[in-house]
């Protein structure tokens, strides 16, 4: 029941509650389209307490950007435990095949998020590029723990393969097709590693 104490006191801080609310919306609709009471409505905060938090709405976006970092550093810490660079690459692209349904919704969050900030020349587009920069650095270093002297074309070929099968899935609005390509780039790590 929302308005027990236990559900009350298990509730995220407000400032939780607008980024992860931010996250959701700027991901269904994107930031340009995303109001600062639409995330208030959503993270159930008063309109006017946003201000108390997040001066701009570029300091939400931003928010959003560093909590999709931390989500995109514990992933990959995760997937570091893994014992091969193998295993870390196919379980990345795994994880990717998780998420089909939303991205097949919403388009991938990481990849929309920072095509739509690089649309702009300022510190939100560089702040979004961190996150593909992540990611990018990661794969690099699985492929040349992997012994391989073209590492950094690989590391761009695997997330572009990714982020081209999320752009279209989510334009065609077909998850199976989303799913059949990460099993292909799944394959396809197989093949060279």
């Amino acid at each position: 029941m929302p308005d027990s104490p236990t559900a009350t006191a298990a509730r995220p801080p407000k400032r939780q509650r607008l980024i992860d609310g931010a996250r959701e919306l700027i991901h269904e609709q994107g930031v340009q389209r995303t109001t600062l009471a639409q995330i208030a409505e959503r993270a159930d905060v008063p309109a006017g307490n946003v201000y108390y938090y997040y001066k701009t709405r570029d300091d939400l976006v931003h928010a959003v950007i560093e909590s999709r970092l931390d989500s995109i550093r514990e992933l990959l810490g995760r997937l570091d435990r893994r014992s091969t660079p193998k295993a870390r690459l196919k379980a990345l692209a795994g994880s990717w095949e998780e998420a089909a349904p939303r991205v097949k919704e919403h388009g991938c969050p990481i990849g929309s998020l920072a095509c739509e900030l690089s649309k702009d020349d300022n510190a939100l587009a560089a702040d979004g590029a961190r996150m593909i920069r992540e990611l990018l650095d990661w794969m690099e270093r699985q492929f040349r723990e992997l012994g391989r002297r073209d590492a950094p074309a690989l590391a761009v070929t695997l997330l572009a393969s990714i982020q081209g099968a999320a752009l279209l899935s989510n334009t065609l609005r077909d998850e199976e097709l989303f799913r059949r390509e990460i099993r292909r780039i799944r394959r396809w790590i197989d093949d060279i590693a």
